[in-house]
């Protein structure tokens, strides 16, 4: 996509939604692609998914065990992350630097590495006390963000912070990843737009920042929160 910033965008959506774990159609898409059986069943799609401090696979207790041992009984991070202002997250070790990505932030840093997704969770919610586990996506899209904080200040003060049957994971890792994102411009009034009520939209693209498509007349579109919808694109 980076090849069409600039050029004119005609993005149609033409009713068709399929599952993006079985493949089924489906009228509504649920958890950002999965029909309403999968968003039943599936581990992906599982409470924890949102909530990482109730995943109870490290007690054997799982929609899919083997799943499980692959995404949750993994090491993972606990970072700190400019998007907008600073705010704690977690991922898989395997997923940096994509998770920064996704998330739109600009700089990031590893706080604590754990050995499983709930130990993640439930420091990231002792750390919710002290700082947000959001991105105002908003001040995202419009590169509102504090760019005064130094990241590696910030650290050392949220080290002090954490609980002490969590300081033998502080990561000793002080390296600040700086993300560059591919926008030639910034919306001035950030204004969203969905396919399921905007069916057709063209516009000229002027950027890609985290799960948005970035457009000349301010509007964005969450392409992330359509998977599964079948989009005919076409450029000038």
């Amino acid at each position: 996509m980076n090849d069409l910033i600039g050029k004119e965008l005609t993005l149609s959506f033409d009713g068709t939604i399929n599952c993006v774990s079985c493949g089924r159609k489906t009228r509504s898409s649920f958890a950002q692609g999965y029909c309403f059986p999968c968003f039943q069943t599936l581990p992906e799609t599982d409470d924890c998914i949102l909530r990482p401090e109730m995943c109870r696979a490290h007690e054997g207790i799982s929609r899919d065990m083997e799943w499980s041992e692959q995404h949750c009984l993994q090491d993972h991070y606990v970072y700190l992350a400019l998007s907008s202002a600073v705010k704690v997250g977690i991922t898989r070790d395997t997923q940096i630097p994509t998770r920064w990505i996704d998330q739109g932030a600009w700089k990031a840093i590893r706080l604590a590495k754990v050995p499983n997704r709930n130990t993640a969770g439930r420091l990231e919610v002792a750390l919710k006390k002290h700082l947000s586990d959001k991105t105002n996506w908003r001040h995202m899209l419009a590169n509102n963000i504090a760019r005064e904080i130094d990241l590696l200040k910030e650290k050392e003060r949220i080290i002090q912070l954490i609980p002490s049957a969590f300081k033998d994971f502080i990561s000793p890792e002080n390296e600040i990843t700086e993300l560059a994102f591919p926008v030639n411009q910034y919306p001035e009034k950030v204004k969203s737009i969905g396919f399921d009520k905007v069916p057709e939209y063209k516009g000229q693209l002027i950027g890609i920042k985290g799960q948005y498509l970035l457009f000349a007349d301010d509007t964005v579109i969450n392409i992330r929160k359509h998977g599964g919808y079948k989009i005919n694109l076409s450029f000038e």
